[in-house]
């Protein structure tokens, strides 16, 4: 695991790098791609292996006949990972976790309801939503002691009784924060009182730092399972995001028909890389080389965020999850526009505009850490130069 490695990754169709420069007018070959949520590391050697394998075959015909080792693996790493006994029943497999989100929208609710969302929050979540014809329902976390803290009080005035899905970000993309039990016990509380589904998407689950644990949401809740559904996925994990592969798990066997039903509905069937690499990650392999990611990304983490401190009026959240660091920039005094042309034109490094993530992302911009450190440390001496008139 060598995650110093600087794999060249311009011409390989990598979102991430190959389309940077015409969203943010940043060159590859001269800039930094701090925005798409993928890693610049390799997978797990077992990950790499298992395909090969798959390739050596030489025929990608129709997928099937693992005895249920795809769903065993899920199993065993929600056992031995997060404490939580997953029934094979429950699990369904999704062509990655925005097309979950899509299909729970599409199965428990119908046009002009609302869907509620904690903002800022991940920004695929409002565009399947509105797509959907359905309302977003935008609830702003408030901030406290720079952390983002759940406003229920102002939550519960706004509520219509329109409203029927509370999507919830856990960990919170963007904040890279981890919520407390407590918190994950007032979110069902208050599905409770709007009767509400709650859709948990934990993608991140497993990138929480030392001194901050996840909680899955059936833990958290067990009041609330006939209106729970959990989505996780091995993507942002082990940097597995091409082969699309999502699980939704729901407990409840109501739900799970009615999922069931639309998901058959849509024809929506997974691909045979997505449960080989699925299968293959989660394995011993797959810990040995996550405890190792979680150390590296540590270090990461701790280089950006001194490193951004020490400009005049910019404040980055504190993160306890997640390679994603939320940045606020409004001590600057200056607008979202001349923040960005600092960063793109003068550091040229390209990051997510807050105002992207919804209410109270406006003066943010989003940065992955996932790169080797010396990218590291190189966008950190860019940043600061390109905003050294502050200092």
């Amino acid at each position: 695991m060598n995650f110093d490695e600087e794999i060249n990754r311009i011409g390989t169709r990598s979102n991430k790098w190959d389309e940077m420069e015409r969203f943010y007018g940043v060159s590859p070959t001269e800039g930094l791609p701090m925005w798409v949520a993928d890693m610049d590391f390799r997978p797990p050697v077992s990950v790499q292996k298992a395909l090969e394998k798959h390739l050596s075959e030489g025929i990608f015909g129709y997928y099937g006949g693992d005895g249920g080792a795809y769903k065993d693996a899920i199993r065993w790493w929600m056992r031995t990972r997060h404490n939580w006994e997953v029934e094979a029943d429950s699990i369904f497999t999704t062509f990655g976790l925005v097309n979950g989100v899509a299909v729970c929208i599409d199965a428990f609710t119908k046009a002009g309801d609302g869907v509620v969302l904690m903002t800022p929050v991940y920004h695929a979540f409002a565009r399947v939503i509105k797509a959907a014809e359905r309302d977003v329902v935008e609830c702003p976390l408030a901030l406290q002691d720079d952390r983002y803290v759940m406003d229920f009080d102002a939550w519960d005035a706004q509520m219509t009784g329109n409203e029927r899905m509370l999507i919830l970000c856990s960990p919170h993309n963007p904040g890279g924060q981890v919520w407390t039990l407590a918190e994950l016990e007032a979110v069902a509380a208050f599905c409770i009182r709007h009767d509400l589904i709650l859709v948990s998407d934990e993608i991140h689950h497993d990138l929480a730092y030392p001194g901050h644990k996840h909680t899955v949401a059936p833990l958290a809740m067990p009041n609330m399972l006939d209106r729970l559904i959990v989505m996780t996925a091995c993507s942002k994990t082990f940097n597995l995001a091409g082969p699309h592969c999502g699980n939704v798990i729901i407990s409840d066997p109501a739900l799970r028909a009615r999922f069931g039903a639309r998901l058959s509905a849509l024809g929506i069937s997974s691909s045979s890389f997505g449960l080989i690499v699925a299968t293959a990650a989660y394995t011993p392999e797959g810990v040995e080389w996550l405890e190792a990611l979680l150390t590296y990304l540590e270090g990461n983490r701790d280089i950006l965020i001194k490193g951004l401190a020490a400009i005049p009026g910019v404040k980055p959240m504190p993160m306890e999850a997640t390679y994603l660091c939320w940045v606020d920039f409004s001590g600057t005094g200056m607008s979202a526009q001349e923040v960005q042309a600092r960063v793109e034109k003068d550091a040229k490094i390209a990051a997510n505009h807050g105002a992207s993530f919804g209410k109270g992302g406006e003066t943010y911009l989003r940065f992955n850490i996932a790169t080797p450190r010396a990218r590291i440390v190189e966008a950190v001496s860019w940043l600061q130069k390109a905003f050294g008139d502050l200092q």
